[in-house]
């Protein structure tokens, strides 16, 4: 491992220590159709699903989106006008919006950015020639004018179709719902992968996996795919892990679970169960305000892992106040055996004496300092709420809770050149940052470093590779070090420090190379220089 042309760079910079939060839209809380009944709706059924919210409580807990997430067209007219279903809907589109309004309830519509819908697929020709392409204008208008509907989820089969660009496709889709003459409807991309850092530019959440299904492996697997996409959930800008399968079929710990690490990791919540017949459990879960207000909490953050230990993940997120003294703790065991686990509070930046409440079971756990042990069963999921006596500097930051500013899922990351997140249970948090460099944007950044005071620190960088690999290090858009790193081994983690100084307030830390790869990264640590 070779260390040349380290240099510490001062910045001066102050930053107000105000970190208020922002009048950015929470996740969605509604329900939608798809998961239950698929194409099988009607206007009765819509409108019996509307009044279920109301009656069992799920309005007042915050529930407020009715979707009809496909199953409403009968084509196209000559002149390109929709056509509705009248015999399943023969009140018409509009009717039905009113309807859900009048309940204090908002509506919500459903489209495809190519020419058919994914119910095309199953019933020809029955969504034929309905979706957006080529239609964005006149479809928008017909969506939230005539029809006055508040949401939008716009599915790509119709894409594939017509092998769309989507970057240039959905934006044109945004476009039109810009200006077609409302402000306040709210957009979701559903690519089924995560589509590029492009897509919080102009849509409120997107889906960054497949299509659920009711059963464990689907929410393990969709779980799995979220634990490293903190770092692309922001300013009222959401990572969609798709409807709810609460329920329906799973276990109570399953379901809990479910529900539980859609709350932390900030995923909109629509309920894809069949209100009408819910049990008294389902609905003392979905409705749960404990958990309900660490997935709506204002400052719009996802919760990311700090620690992988006996094949559990140790989630955390701040709440109410950045760098505050209030943070929510989730420790998930997809193991098929039940776990205790320690956790370490001064590694979460809890200090002192750290006030414990149990989210899901809605009671008070008492005070731990140091060390926590919780025993999780298989399957299961523990939430809390910590509130310490201070709250302390984070000192270790997990390569796969950073951004890459080229971050894509749609195609292949290396014919494209992009970096991306893998497994290694090696590592720190049980995951690296891989496939970095190359190019200037195919970066890796720590964007939220905070220091209370700023002043002189240590960074120290742990890196896999088995040849001679260069890093660039920038500080606050500052070059303030490069180092060639070798661990000898791609399997084998080595760490170098550098000196760097950090601003008072918020910092970005950025590891780079435009001309080769990177090294794998497994974390960087942050130390104050003695």
């Amino acid at each position: 491992m070779k260390i040349t042309g380290l240099m510490a760079t001062a910045i001066l910079l102050t930053v107000a220590g105000n970190f208020s939060v922002s009048a950015q839209r929470t996740p969605l809380m509604g329900w939608s159709s798809w998961n239950t009944f698929g194409l099988d709706i009607n206007e009765q059924l819509i409108r019996g699903q509307a009044d279920a919210m109301v009656s069992t409580g799920l309005k007042d807990a915050g529930y407020k989106f009715i979707n009809i997430d496909d199953g409403f067209w009968n084509g196209r007219a000559d002149d390109g006008t929709l056509l509705v279903d009248n015999v399943k809907f023969p009140s018409g589109m509009r009717a039905l919006s009113d309807y859900i309004h009048s309940l204090g309830l908002k509506a919500g519509i459903y489209s495809d950015a190519g020419d058919n819908t994914c119910g095309s697929q199953n019933r020809i020709p029955y969504g034929l020639n309905v979706g957006l392409f080529r239609h964005e204008k006149e479809d928008c208008h017909t969506y939230f004018i005539d029809w006055n509907y508040d949401f939008i989820k716009v599915d790509y089969c119709g894409g594939i179709h017509h092998v769309l660009d989507e970057r240039k496709q959905y934006t044109k889709i945004a476009e039109a719902i810009k200006n077609c003459g409302r402000d306040d409807i709210q957009f979701n991309i559903c690519r089924w992968a995560y589509p590029g850092t492009w897509v919080s530019d102009i849509a409120d959440s997107w889906r960054t996996t497949g299509d659920i299904y009711d059963g464990w492996q689907s929410v393990k697997d969709i779980i799995f795919e979220n634990l490293w996409m903190s770092a692309y959930c922001h300013d009222g800008h959401y990572n969609d892990m798709d409807m709810l399968e609460v329920g329906r079929s799973m276990t109570g710990t399953e379901d809990r679970t479910h529900f539980a690490m859609w709350c932390i990791l900030s995923s909109p919540l629509l309920v894809g169960c069949d209100m009408r017949d819910m049990r008294p459990e389902t609905i003392e879960l979905l409705t749960n305000p404990e958990l309900i207000a660490v997935n709506q909490d204002p400052l719009h953050l996802q919760a990311y892992v700090t620690d992988y230990t006996d094949s559990c993940y140790v989630l955390v997120k701040d709440l109410e106040t950045r760098f505050g003294d209030t943070r929510a703790i989730a420790v998930y065991n997809p193991s098929e055996s039940e776990r205790t686990i320690d956790i370490d509070l001064p590694k979460l930046e809890l200090g002192g004496k750290v006030a414990l409440r149990d989210l899901t079971e809605r009671k008070d756990l008492g005070s731990a300092k140091g060390k926590y042990s919780v025993t999780v069963p298989a399957h299961g999921t523990t939430v809390m709420k910590a509130k310490a006596e201070k709250r302390l500097e984070r000192k270790r930051y997990e390569g796969e809770c950073g951004y890459i500013s080229d971050y894509q899922e749609l195609a292949n990351n290396q014919a494209m050149r992009t970096g991306s997140y893998a497994a290694d249970a090696s590592c720190s948090g049980g995951a690296k940052a891989v496939w970095l460099g190359y190019k200037d944007e195919n970066d890796l950044r720590f964007n939220d470093v905070y220091s209370k005071n700023g002043g002189n620190y240590e960074l120290t960088i742990a890196f896999l590779s088995g040849e001679d690999r260069d890093i660039d290090i920038d500080v606050n858009g500052v070059r303030v070090g490069h180092v060639t790193a070798n661990s000898g081994d791609y399997n084998r983690t080595a760490t170098v420090t550098v000196p760097v100084t950090l601003r008072k307030g918020i910092n970005t830390v950025r590891l780079s190379n435009p001309d080769y790869f990177m090294p794998d990264i497994d974390y960087i640590d942050l130390s104050l220089s003695r």
